[in-house]
């Protein structure tokens, strides 16, 4: 038998390279979008994914794992290599029937188109409708219209449900929530224990942006309150709060270097970004993918952004989230092993994006880099605050349910859907809750069991915050706060627990309370 210094070396050989042709072929589908690139990304991901199912690999890291003369470094890599082996270790056929289901759902996804108006429409036009209509009837075929698919896909993602549970039985696990979970390094109990927390603790807050919400909306439909419903919001699923009246976001970015303003955020807190900008793909063109991401194509400093950029306060925190993640990628200690090149969890790099993120929402980032008036800033605080009450309340409602729906999905799942909206989110039910509206969500079916990672990301965000404003430096824009950054956050990477690496950065574990002190809202700013 091959030493584990040996083992670990192949692997880290094989899998940087399969890794790297994987981030190639993708980066390629979404700039380009050429079905060729797009294909060879599909083929190099199911290759990428085959390679962890070997049995007799998994078995070695097993025994290795069993071992107590094994260094914290090469524990750590074998601690990755089986979360990643683990969830491939079921049969073939099993691994199939999945993939099937998968495909099948996202091609009904990509082709559906809802019917609006007698005629098929596109989901662009019906949030365009939610955000701006002031026909009632109109808003509420609009959403009616947005929740059609999830009658389309209902069985097909009760089967992928059963199939998922079945394959997580098979390795051993209650059902396939446990098994994410338990191969994400996260632990139910302690995550749901913080998001109940965060739940009593933000009650008042959400409770009083809830109110001015209603209100507002309650006056644009000349309704009472009482009698808003799902299609009175701007979004079918509540998870973006709406504009403040009368305040454009988007007028202090007009004419405005993006790329430079955010370029010279990160120079004042001690980074250079100019390389990955060098790298990066940051404006709309025909045939690009629409959307944005961060990459590191090598784990070695190909690290580039993808972005749509305009001058606009929402593309502006985008390219700054994006740019969060980068600063990640950039500072891991490169003399680590090729596993453990990457981000200690997914919620610890979405912290960083979004601590980044948030920034153009701030008073102090307004002042220094749009020289923006008082009531500006105001305005955007006052959004800010209202956003992560709201979206922290969605991504609680996801994941109550979600670990629902496989923990007992026989259940009646669609009234227990509106029965954990009216009481999480405050919002009223239809008339008719037994419809599969949840289904909508494309994420409940293609993109499971990570939605907790946003809040907990969220929740991250504030606790470094915190610690920042408190150790390091009142102003953040200070290269000392890039060092901190660097050396206690960054560096790391995946040699540590993401709750060792919280916790040695900022002195405590995780808790949801710097969350609810940084956007906590009481009578006088209500009222302001």
């Amino acid at each position: 038998m091959m030493s584990v210094s040996d083992f670990l070396e192949a692997q880290n050989e094989q899998i940087s390279s399969l890794y790297q042709s994987v981030l190639t072929c993708h980066w390629m589908a979404a700039t380009t979008g050429n079905k060729e690139w797009s294909d060879k990304h599909e083929r190099e991901l199911s290759n990428y994914y085959k390679y962890f199912s070997n049995k007799q690999s998994f078995e070695l890291v097993q025994y290795y794992l069993s071992q107590n003369e094994i260094t914290s470094i090469e524990r750590r890599q074998l601690e990755d290599l089986f979360h990643k082996m683990v969830k491939n270790q079921i049969s073939l056929e099993k691994i199939k029937q999945g993939l099937a289901l998968e495909k099948k759902i996202a091609e009904r996804f990509t082709n559906f188109r809802p019917t609006f108006h007698y005629k098929e429409t596109t989901n662009h036009e019906i949030l365009d409708v939610l955000k701006h209509s002031l026909n009632e009837e109109e808003r509420k075929e609009a959403w009616l219209a947005s929740k059609q698919i999830g009658k389309v896909i209902e069985p097909s993602i009760h089967e992928l449900i059963k199939v998922r549970n079945e394959q997580a039985k098979e390795l051993g696990f209650q059902n396939y929530y446990e098994m994410c979970f338990n191969t994400q390094e996260l632990n139910i109990d302690e995550v749901f224990h913080l998001f109940e927390q965060l739940l009593q603790l933000s009650e008042d807050s959400f409770q009083r942006v809830k109110f001015e919400i209603d209100e507002e909306r309650a006056i644009l439909f000349q309704l009472q309150k009482e009698n808003l419903r799902p299609w009175h919001y701007v979004d079918p699923f509540f998870q973006e709060a709406p504009s403040i009246e009368n305040q454009n976001m988007d007028a202090p970015y007009k004419e405005k270097d993006i790329v430079s303003i955010v370029t010279n955020t990160f120079t004042q807190m001690g980074f250079q970004i100019e390389d990955i900008v060098k790298r990066s793909d940051l404006y709309p063109r025909k045939n690009k993918n629409p959307f944005g991401f961060c990459t590191d194509a090598d784990r070695n400093g190909d690290i580039r952004v993808f972005a749509n950029i305009d001058e606009s306060a929402f593309w502006t925190s985008v390219l700054l989230h994006e740019m969060g993640h980068g600063v990640y990628f950039q500072h891991i200690n490169k003399e680590l092993p090729f596993l453990l090149r990457f981000h200690a969890h997914t919620l610890t790099t979405e912290a960083s994006a979004m601590f980044f993120g948030r920034l153009n929402k701030t008073r102090e980032w307004q002042r220094l880099f749009l020289h923006e008036n008082e009531e500006q800033m105001k305005s955007s605080e006052k959004m800010l605050q209202r956003q992560m009450l709201v979206s922290a309340r969605w991504i609680i409602l996801f994941t109550f349910f979600e670990r629902q729906l496989y923990e007992n999905p026989t259940q009646n799942v669609n009234k227990l859907w509106w029965k954990l909206v009216k009481e999480i989110q405050g919002i009223n039910p239809p008339e008719e809750t037994d419809y599969p509206d949840w289904a909508a969500k494309m994420h409940f079916s293609l993109a499971p069991v990570s939605y907790q990672d946003y809040l907990l990301g969220e929740l991250t965000a504030s606790q470094l915050s915190h610690y920042i404003q408190t150790h390091i430096s009142e102003n953040i824009y200070k290269k000392e706060v890039g060092a901190f950054f660097i050396e206690k956050f960054f560096k790391p990477g995946l040699s540590m627990h993401w709750n060792d690496l919280i916790r040695s950065a900022t002195g405590e574990q995780l808790t949801p309370r710097y969350f609810v002190d940084e956007f906590m809202i009481n009578s006088r700013k209500v009222d302001s």
